[in-house]
């Protein structure tokens, strides 16, 4: 019992000191140390990685040693794309295609169409923030729920969908064997309705703001992308193509590594056609750089939490009932990761973790590994969205200046229960398709 409320509690507090702004370096590893010590799990030990010290920072470097290349190539994308004007170029492209009166679907589509271009969830926040200040201010919408916009176009209907080059869609592979485009069918239906269902939402909870006063409210450091030549649509568009197809194409051979592989393909791209839009190229490695490490490193602190829980009597106890849920073996599949994932605080993180222990439990139960793929991708995107999620912390806080008692709760209603939903509505596809 005490396992289990350790476990819990910890949890618990990590994402209460999430929500009064604590920092993630710290309060993670403090978090992981109050599990580790009520589940009786040694402090430190000289061989073996059974202890608190060797857990913590094995899940923090394994992550880190895993994704950083993605992760720094994916910066330096968003960051390029920035800089060159391209991410405003395709912006403003869209924007004057579904005009102004549409702001939040603008930002929304904006930032679909850079995360499904190859850009990193983790940056394309930066890229479509200074647009999105713009489109909100024009239509005196609270910049409260930029965030929710930012979030439900980046991390839910493109983050895990068929085909998509971010890793949430890419992890599943080297455990199941399968394709990017694994349950593409269930997947083009799954993602229309989230991006309806979370676009009807959000516009409902802005237009209720705005009916109780509220409004834009301007920053003196507000960015603008006002005044400055940018380059045509077409080529700020040429390298997301880029990296879509060389993503795709390269699979086969490389697998993951063909996700690096696009993704150079894609900053190469991006530089030779827009380079005499950069005004600094150093400024903008430096930025790419910085933005990676900071995404990574919140990410991999909540993963390193969850290595530690891991090593708990409490955890396997957890795994084993998710496992044996009554029903369709892919709700309990989509259980099981959601719930490792909430526990970790991330998609990534959690399917890390969960999928080396759920694979092989539920393709010996004879689970069609395509269907187990979409499904625990889009699953993964559900419950860690938590307020301790490292893309949440830095969206909210870093890009948006916005705090969590006043941003968080519309994030959580299109990055959590929208993909719930449509998790559901995928098992349910996946049993009748």
């Amino acid at each position: 019992m005490l396992s289990i409320s350790g476990l819990l509690l910890g949890l618990l507090a990590l994402i209460y000191l999430t929500m009064r702004g604590a920092n993630l370096f710290i309060i993670a590893p403090l978090c992981a140390l109050a599990v580790a010590f009520t589940n009786g799990v040694p402090f430190w030990q000289e061989t073996g990685s059974t202890d608190f010290i060797h857990a913590y920072m094995n899940g923090f470097s394994g992550f880190v040693s895993a994704w950083f290349l993605m992760f720094l190539l994916g910066s330096l994308f968003g960051k390029l794309m920035e800089h060159t004007g391209a991410a405003d170029s395709v912006a403003l492209w869209i924007v004057s295609k579904v005009g102004k009166a549409h702001a939040v679907g603008a930002v929304v589509l904006a930032c679909a169409v850079l995360t499904y271009g190859g850009v990193s969830v983790f940056v394309v926040a930066f890229s479509a923030y200074p647009m999105a200040v713009s489109l909100f201010k024009d239509a005196n919408l609270p910049r409260r729920f930029i965030p929710a916009a930012l979030g439900l176009g980046s991390v839910t209907f493109t983050m895990t969908s068929a085909g998509s080059p971010e890793i949430q869609n890419w992890i599943p592979i080297q455990y199941l064997k399968t394709t990017p485009y694994a349950g593409w069918e269930v997947s083009i239906v799954v993602a229309i309705f989230m991006a309806a269902f979370g676009y009807a939402w959000l516009r409902r909870m802005i237009a209720g703001a705005v009916a109780r006063g509220e409004g834009f409210v301007g920053r003196d450091d507000d960015p603008s992308c006002v005044g400055r030549a940018l380059p045509s649509p077409l080529l700020s568009a040429l390298p997301l193509l880029v990296v879509l197809l060389l993503s795709n194409y390269l699979h086969h051979a490389l697998q993951q590594a063909a996700l690096i592989v696009a993704l150079a393909g894609g900053v190469v791209s991006l530089y030779l056609l827009n380079r005499r839009y950069l005004a600094s190229l150093d400024k903008a490695l430096n930025e790419g750089v910085t933005g990676s490490l900071l995404a990574i490193g919140n990410t991999a602190a909540v993963v390193g939490f969850g290595s530690v829980a891991k090593l708990t009597p409490a955890f396997d106890s957890i795994v084993q009932h998710l496992t044996h849920l009554p029903g369709p073996e892919l709700l309990g599949a989509a259980v099981a990761v959601s719930a490792i994932a909430g526990l970790t605080g991330s998609a990534s993180g959690g399917q890390a973790i969960a999928l080396p222990e759920i694979a092989p439990v539920y393709l010996d139960r004879g689970v069609q590994p395509d269907e187990l793929h979409r499904v625990v991708a889009i699953s993964s995107g559900a419950l860690d969205s938590l307020p301790h999620n490292g893309y949440v912390v830095t969206t909210i806080r870093a890009i948006c200046g916005e705090k969590h008692q006043d941003a968080y709760w519309p994030v959580a209603a299109v990055t959590v229960v929208v993909p719930a939903v449509g998790t559901l509505l995928a098992i349910l596809l996946f049993q009748w398709w």
